[in-house]
């Protein structure tokens, strides 16, 4: 069999699996198999493959035809600027998370050394993207689970970019003193989360997705560690923003807005903390 026909034959069982995105994650999958970009997987289509080579590829496809996440099954995945280590202890970084990181960039701009705290880290995508592109900053990572930060860490130790990460239970407080706080908190429902794709349903972790009452209680407890004035920025799910600004007007922060993603769904939604303490 050749390269091509292994393309053409993965991306008909990805599609039989229902996976919209058959073709680019055939090419993903099978050039992560035989160690190739996606451009030289077609420059070289018409070399017969080996027997390893098949197998490996075919074992890598049927894993995807079972909704497992491209991103679990290659161990890594870019984000920004960066490639991180990712697998079923963390979330997998989403192209909507960017908008996160530029506005927590644009807030930060003038800083020399901003203090910067990422809530619910998982895989220090945020955190390990804001300590990239600004130098100088301060930039810790916390969560609950002891995986992700396995994972955040071994991120940040291939990196080279010096982020601390910590465990800490959000439901203990927050301690410390930033000038902004970022989070991408759980926002499934429970009602919400079998309603949604097998690849989030049954294969990443439930603690990272379920929890609608998670931007509240970040949203609360950094009033606690900004200095005055700081800034909250936070990730919403569709449709979420009005309550999420809502919420924020209500504990008195100011300058409270929200930014679209790329595809014009309202993603970030930020505020500045400027009391010293809680109303």
């Amino acid at each position: 069999m050749t390269v091509g026909e292994l393309l053409a034959q993965g991306e008909e069982r990805l599609r039989l699996a229902g996976i919209d995105t058959a073709q680019s994650d055939t090419e993903w999958l099978v050039g992560g198999a035989l160690g190739r970009t996606r451009l030289e997987l077609y420059l070289d289509r018409d070399r017969t493959l080996s027997e390893e080579e098949l197998a490996a590829s075919r074992a890598l496809l049927e894993r995807r035809a079972r909704r497992e996440p491209v991103a679990y099954i290659l161990g890594s995945w870019g984000f920004r600027r960066l490639t991180l280590k990712v697998d079923g202890r963390v979330l997998v970084p989403r192209p909507e998370t960017e908008v996160v990181v530029d506005r927590c960039l644009e807030l930060l701009r003038g800083l020399d050394e901003p203090a910067v705290l990422d809530v619910g880290t998982g895989s220090g995508a945020i955190a390990l993207a804001i300590a990239d592109e600004h130098p100088g900053s301060r930039v810790t990572g916390i969560d609950v689970s002891g995986g992700a930060l396995e994972v955040a860490r071994a991120n940040a130790a291939a990196t080279g970019l010096p982020v601390s990460f910590e465990r800490h239970d959000l439901r203990d407080g927050l301690v410390g003193s930033y000038d902004l706080v970022v989070s991408n908190p759980p926002y499934v429902s429970a009602a919400e989360i079998e309603s949604l794709e097998p690849e989030v349903r049954d294969w990443e972790p439930r603690t990272a997705t379920v929890g609608d009452e998670h931007t509240e209680l970040i949203a609360r407890e950094a009033r606690d560690v900004l200095r005055g004035p700081g800034w909250l920025v936070l990730e919403v799910g569709d449709g979420g923003a009005d309550d999420a600004m809502r919420l924020l007007l209500e504990l008195g922060y100011e300058q409270v807005r929200a930014h679209p993603d790329l595809t014009g769904r309202d993603r970030a939604v930020e505020g500045r903390w400027v009391t010293s303490s809680k109303l």
